[in-house]
C-alpha cells in the first residue's frame, strides 16, 4: 500500500501539479498585491459590458435597461442613413493614423534624443518639460491655443499685424486643421509616450554600442544598426495597442478645440462629437449606444486583422 502511495505521489503529473501550487504559494503576496488593479478592471471594464443590449433597446428611464423594449438594428440605421456616417468614418480613420504614425515618430525621437543627453541635470530638465504638457486637460490648452490665435486679440494675429501681414482666422479655414490637430496632438502626448521607448533604451545591452565605438562607428550609425533595430519589437506592439482604438476619436480634443462649430465640422467632426451632438439634442441614449457598440466591433476585428498579418511577417512581434 505504501509503495503504491509512494507511486502516484512520484507521478510525474503529480509532481507538476505540486510544483505549480509550491509556485503560486510562494507567489501569493504579489498576487494579492494585484487583485486591487483586477478588482477595478472588472468592475469598470468588464461589468458594463453588460450594457451593450442598450444598443439594441428603444430605452427609457421609467422601464430601465431590462424592461425597455427591443428595438433590434433600428438604433443603428441613425448612423447609415444620417448620409454623413462616411465623412465621419474618413475624419477619424484619418485623424488616427495621422496620430499613431507621427506620434509614434517623435515619440522615438524624442528618446532617443533624451538618452545620448550626457548632462544628467538637462536630461531631468528636457523629461520634465516634454512630460508637462500630459498633465494639462484639453480644456487649458484649448484656452491657451483660442488666446493665441484669436482672429483679433491673439498673440500670433497681433504679431502679424505688427509686421504689417493680414490676420488669419483659422475657425473658418477647414484645411487647416489638418495640421493643427496633430501638431497640438504631439506636443501633448509625445513626452509621454516616450516613456515607453525611453525605457527600451535603458535596456539595451551597452557593450553593443562598445563594441560599435571600437569599430568606428559613430552616434548616428550606433542609432541606426543598434537603438532603432533594439526597439522595433516595441514600436511594433505600441503601435498594435494604439490601432485597437482606430475608429476612437479623442472626444475631450475635438470638443474642446472646435467645439461646436458648424463651419469646421466637414475636416473635424468625428463619430464621438457627431453622436455626442445628436445625442444632446434628442436625448437617445439606445443610439449612442449603438454607435458605441459600432466602433468597439470595428476596431475589434480591425486589431484582429492587423494581429494576423503581423503573425504572418514576424510571429514574434504579434499581440497574441
Amino acid at each position: 500500500m505504501s509503495k503504491r502511495v509512494s507511486l502516484v505521489h512520484g507521478h510525474p503529473a503529480a509532481r507538476s501539479r505540486a510544483s505549480r501550487l509550491a509556485r503560486t504559494h510562494s507567489y501569493s503576496v504579489f498576487y494579492a498585491m494585484v487583485l486591487p488593479a483586477f478588482a477595478v478592471l472588472f468592475a469598470f471594464s468588464y461589468i458594463p459590458l453588460f450594457g451593450i443590449i442598450v444598443a439594441f433597446k428603444d430605452y427609457n428611464y421609467r422601464d430601465g435597461i431590462w424592461g425597455s423594449p427591443w428595438s433590434g438594428m433600428k438604433n443603428f440605421q441613425f448612423l447609415f442613413r444620417s448620409g454623413k456616417l462616411g465623412l465621419l468614418i474618413n475624419n477619424t480613420l484619418l485623424y488616427n493614423i495621422i496620430f499613431i504614425i507621427m506620434g509614434m515618430v517623435f515619440a522615438v525621437l524624442l528618446a532617443i534624443l533624451v538618452s545620448e543627453v550626457r548632462s544628467k541635470w538637462f536630461k531631468k530638465i528636457a523629461q520634465s518639460a516634454t512630460f508637462l504638457p500630459n498633465f494639462m486637460s484639453w480644456v487649458i490648452i484649448s484656452t491657451i491655443f483660442y488666446n493665441m490665435v484669436h482672429p483679433r486679440l491673439g498673440v500670433i494675429n497681433t504679431l502679424m499685424k505688427a509686421l504689417g501681414e493680414a490676420p488669419v482666422d483659422v475657425y473658418t479655414k477647414t484645411g487647416i486643421w489638418y495640421w493643427l490637430l496633430p501638431v497640438l496632438r504631439i506636443w501633448k502626448t509625445a513626452g509621454f509616450g516616450s516613456i515607453i521607448y525611453f525605457a527600451a533604451i535603458m535596456g539595451i545591452d551597452q557593450e553593443c554600442y562598445e563594441s560599435a565605438k571600437l569599430d568606428g562607428a559613430n552616434v548616428f550609425q550606433e542609432i541606426w544598426h543598434i537603438t532603432l533595430p533594439m526597439l522595433k519589437p516595441t514600436i511594433v506592439i505600441v503601435t498594435l495597442l494604439n490601432l485597437g482604438g482606430i475608429l476612437r476619436g479623442d472626444f475631450d480634443m475635438f470638443y474642446q478645440i472646435i467645439g461646436n462649430n458648424g463651419l469646421l465640422f466637414k475636416s473635424t467632426d468625428i463619430i464621438d462629437t457627431y453622436v455626442f451632438r445628436t445625442l444632446m439634442r434628442t436625448n437617445d441614449i439606445g443610439m449612442s449606444s449603438a454607435a458605441g457598440f459600432f466602433q468597439s466591433l470595428f476596431c475589434f476585428v480591425f486589431i484582429l486583422i492587423v494581429n494576423l498579418l503581423v503573425k504572418r511577417i514576424e510571429p514574434d512581434y504579434a499581440l497574441f
